[in-house]
């Protein structure tokens, strides 16, 4: 389980929920023109996100997503073999995806999920540099930016240690707490590799405010 900073006085902050799903992508052999209003049309070439498996009753078809539409497609017209990508929004972030972050958001998969490490995507992106990515994510209702993983570290922790400055402005413009530290004893501002870094986590820990506990949510932690 993730860990996670205490403040005197007020309960721990809620832990970033851990749904985080799975995609199965397959890709379009041949071009497809749609023959009923519940189908899909698609490019041959184009990714399709299968977000249900199981097959029609009447014909060999798939329900999947291209783009913004849903539909049935016709599964001898895409690829025999199936990729199913496990945390696909942490794939995404870790490598900068953007177009693939918003497909799995769109499709329901966990903006705030955890993998083995107690990360979250955001953290991912991050630490990656991906700010389009972490843009993204920062928009989620509660996009979880205290999150700290099994070894203490928030994505502000990742993003200032790798000089990712843009990136920690972000974090720190989204009301992250530049205070926590991690597992070793360190703040974000302590790991921060260069001067810039250092001068705005600094003045950041002067406008700093406490979230509001009102309509916080309990999350549950899959992986335990």
């Amino acid at each position: 389980m993730a860990a996670t900073v205490n403040t005197p006085g007020r309960p721990a902050p809620p832990k970033p929920i851990t749904k985080p799903g799975k995609v199965k992508v397959v890709r379009a052999l041949f071009k497809y023109t749609a023959q009923h209003n519940d189908e899909l049309s698609f490019e041959e070439g184009d990714l399709l996100y299968v977000y249900d498996s199981g097959q029609s009753n009447t014909s060999n078809k798939l329900q999947a997503r291209c783009g913004t539409k849903r539909g049935w497609i016709p599964a001898n017209y895409v690829e025999e073999q199936v990729e199913e990508i496990v945390l696909p929004l942490h794939e995404a972030a870790r490598r900068g995806n953007l177009s693939f972050l918003k497909e799995c958001l769109s499709s329901g998969v966990s903006g705030t999920g955890l993998d083995s490490a107690g990360n979250t995507p955001l953290y991912w992106a991050a630490r990656t540099g991906h700010e389009d990515c972490v843009q993204l994510l920062l928009e989620l209702a509660n996009p979880a930016v205290n999150a700290q993983n099994k070894m203490g570290d928030t994505p502000l922790h990742v993003a200032a240690s790798h000089g990712h400055t843009n990136i920690v402005n972000l974090l720190l413009n989204a009301n992250c707490n530049p205070a926590i530290k991690n597992n070793a004893g360190h703040t974000a501002e302590e790991l921060a590799s260069n001067l810039v870094i250092k001068n705005a986590i600094q003045k950041s820990q002067q406008l700093y405010t406490a979230p509001s506990l009102e309509n916080e949510e309990e999350y549950y932690d899959d992986s335990d």
